[in-house]
């Protein structure tokens, strides 16, 4: 059986590496529903866009009548994915795990149809797996294969622990594969090892290997690194429809093609012909932020809510409104020169910064442009501090 050019298309958009294209084609080809498996680890209750990178390939693979298999990671969070990491992970306990577990599964339906989704997990195998056979596992990969992986290899190098049980995260996850009998496997550049291990165990057994299909890592809004709660640089699918346009209408210029690629469904030849025609100076660089933050925000909001938060962000920049998530600075009462609030604040980096974004009129206080940068302000109560276009700050007066 052929395979249709658009569904491979659609399955192999955004795609970085395919092991192997040739295996995955003659699954396809059988013209039967395969397995896609899913792990994840509900180390945390929150999904950001970065995530939804892998769940859209999912739907895509949902919609062409194959069946997800999400494996819920209630054992294998309790060891921690060493993946990318430096320093031994913090094991969470079973009960966070699984408390995370149901806000995750919530967030992760908004992408992915439940109906055509299996949800399992691994506790469920692992609960009653005896030493010995805990210890045949072990039996399937060296210590020199470990030590091949790029951050085990840095860490042992540099002389930082790494214990005994992050060895076995690989291979249960590839446990995970035999258990369910995944057809493909989906995830991003940072879980090739592990994928690959799934591949070694399944023909262990006599069965045929799985896919591993590796979708690139999502940069977060600082452009630099990847998308991470603990950076500050996420977008939550939860987030406000204002607060999560705003930050896509905001993000670097570098990153609206990969994000029209990962997490929209708008033909990539439309996008590049756009793109070509900023690079040309024959369109603004922001209409193509403003349909992209559209995109997005009705995938998770609908589409009044996109028209609402577009309109809102177009008062915020006009000076009609105030965004809804402005910060809160407490200060003394009293007389305070602008440039340190505007520091305290984390506006500026500097107070010698807060100066010159004064001197050059992108400083207001109570609405008035502030022109002195060495004239102190009074603060008597509440009052609205602002910098640039979205550099907002209420500073109340401490009682």
């Amino acid at each position: 059986m052929s395979i249709d050019p658009k569904a491979w298309q659609t399955l192999t958009r955004g795609v970085v590496e395919i092991i192997s294209e040739d295996e995955l084609k003659a699954k396809l080809a059988k013209g039967k529903p395969l397995n896609i498996k899913l792990g994840v680890d509900p180390t945390a209750p929150d999904i950001h866009l970065g995530f939804t990178v892998v769940m859209r390939k999912l739907r895509q693979f949902q919609d062409l009548g194959h069946r997800v298999i999400l494996i819920v990671g209630d054992y294998t969070a309790t060891v921690g994915d060493p993946s990318g990491r430096n320093k031994t992970r913090p094991i969470l306990s079973h009960e966070e795990v699984l408390r995370n577990a149901e806000t995750y599964k919530q967030q992760f339906f908004k992408i992915v149809d439940p109906a055509r989704t299996t949800v399992v997990y691994n506790g469920d195998w692992f609960s009653k797996m005896t030493f010995t056979e805990v210890t045949k596992l072990l039996a399937q990969i060296t210590v020199a294969q470990m030590l091949e992986r790029e951050d085990f290899k840095n860490r042992y190098e540099a002389g930082q622990p790494i214990s005994l049980h992050e060895f076995l995260y690989p291979l249960m996850q590839g446990y995970d594969s035999v258990m369910i009998e995944a057809d493909v496997e989906l995830g991003g550049t940072d879980q090739k090892f592990n994928v690959l291990r799934g591949r070694e165990l399944q023909r262990a057994i006599g069965k045929e290997a799985q896919v591993g299909l590796f979708l690139p890592i999502l940069l977060g809004t600082d452009g630099r690194e990847k998308m991470s709660k603990s950076l500050g640089n996420t977008i939550g699918i939860d987030e406000p429809p204002q607060a999560m346009y705003h930050k896509l209408y905001s993000l670097p210029d570098a990153l609206v093609e990969s994000y029209f690629q990962l997490l929209t469904d708008i033909p990539m030849e439309e996008v590049r012909s756009k793109l070509a025609e900023v690079a040309a100076g024959k369109s603004n660089p922001n209409g193509l932020k403003d349909e992209l933050a559209r995109n997005i925000v009705t995938q998770y909001h609908g589409a009044d809510a996109a028209e609402k938060a577009a309109e809102e962000e177009r008062r915020i920049h006009s000076g009609e409104a105030l965004p809804q998530d402005i910060p809160v600075l407490q200060v003394k009462a009293g007389e305070h020169w602008v440039p340190a609030l505007l520091t305290q604040a984390g506006i500026v980096k500097s107070n010698g910064e807060g100066r010159r974004m004064i001197e050059n009129g992108g400083v207001s206080f109570d609405g008035e442009k502030l022109a002195d940068a060495k004239v102190n302000v009074q603060v008597t109560g509440e009052h609205i501090l602002r910098a640039g276009k979205r550099g907002f700050v209420k500073v109340l007066a401490k009682s």
